[in-house]
């Protein structure tokens, strides 16, 4: 018996050795970095900044950079600390996306933002982890149009040099930044936007692809995957976040599940609710979701229309126990 206990214990000893020399590992090496420089057919891009182009970059930009990028005091984007992550990530503070040379994105090309946009890495071999978006499915013509956005007038863009102190990224962040997750491949062809006559492919294109609604509405942050159907709890909720509070909320059911998910739910109570933050049962939606008031009618529409063709979860999320809430 003190045989077994002793190699038992010997066995334990080298778990945590192991367990510890891995953690001082990931520790030493950080968020991963890769070799500078650009796929050699993105060298010379160069996007129209034409006004329509713009406008359209600006609606997109609405919807996917403004939130997490804008400076709330200034109203510029200067990058922010990330007060609603879930502190499994550490201390969060998103880049300046001004058009500042130095502390900015002035000095980048459009090749460098094309590559940005769609892999997270950065011109100078830096990658940006798991929080930041990846665009690998978005229609490249949408991402000429946030790339035209980003080279505009707009006042929000102006250079400025403001700069947060560096993120704090734990350990936790910085093992999931090493293994779970990694940057996406450049796309192999060119991606072409779905037809606007089709409402499913539209709404999935949205939803997905552009929107990335469901990296929130499955069941576990951390266990999305880059085919969206893979996903855990594919839009069945339950993954937790925070509200303004900093207190736990888990998200909502989407799919068409008529007891627990939007089965009940009528499309225009859908559109108020995507477009304008309005509650069904009344009041307003809670935070972090936000409205989207870019979107038209047709786009939240067909996001509705798409959402009903998921399969169906029974999966009740209780979602704001731990907030104290009651919506």
């Amino acid at each position: 018996m003190k045989r077994v206990l002793k190699f038992l214990g010997y066995s334990l000893g080298v778990i945590v050795l192991c367990v510890a020399a891995a953690a001082l590992y990931f520790q030493i090496k950080g968020i991963p970095s890769f070799e500078p420089g650009l796929p050699a057919d993105l060298a010379d891009l160069h996007v129209s900044r034409d006004s329509a182009q713009v406008a359209e970059g600006a609606r997109i930009a609405a919807m996917l950079c403004k939130k997490c990028h804008t400076d709330p005091s200034t109203g510029k984007l200067t990058g922010t600390i990330m007060g609603d992550l879930p502190p499994m990530f550490g201390q969060v503070v998103t880049y300046n996306i001004t058009q500042d040379s130095v502390h900015g994105i002035g000095a980048w090309t459009d090749g460098e933002l094309y590559y940005l946009l769609r892999t997270g890495k950065h011109r100078d071999g830096s990658w940006s982890p798991p929080f930041m978006p990846k665009f690998e499915r978005l229609a490249d013509e949408d991402v000429h149009a946030i790339i035209a956005w980003l080279r505009s007038d707009d006042p929000a863009l102006a250079p400025d040099p403001k700069e947060y102190p560096p993120n704090d990224y734990n350990l936790f962040c910085t093992i999931l930044s090493n293994t779970l997750f990694s940057p996406p491949p450049m796309p192999e062809k060119a991606i072409l936007p779905p037809d606007p006559q089709d409402p499913i492919a539209l709404g999935r294109y949205l939803a997905n692809d552009m929107l990335g609604c469901y990296h929130c509405h499955s069941g576990d942050l951390l266990k999305v995957d880059n085919v969206p159907e893979k996903s855990f709890l594919f839009y069945g909720g339950g993954a937790e976040m925070k509200n303004e509070a900093g207190e736990v909320v888990r998200t909502a059911n989407l799919t068409p599940d008529p007891e627990t998910g939007i089965g009940r739910m009528t499309e225009q109570q859908f559109i108020d609710a995507v477009r304008f933050g309005k509650n069904p049962r009344g009041g307003t939606l809670t935070y972090p979701m936000l409205p989207y008031p870019s979107l038209s009618d047709e786009e939240a529409r067909a996001i509705f229309t798409y959402l009903k063709t998921v399969p169906p979860i029974h999966h009740p999320v209780d979602r704001y126990k731990s907030a104290g809430l009651n919506q």
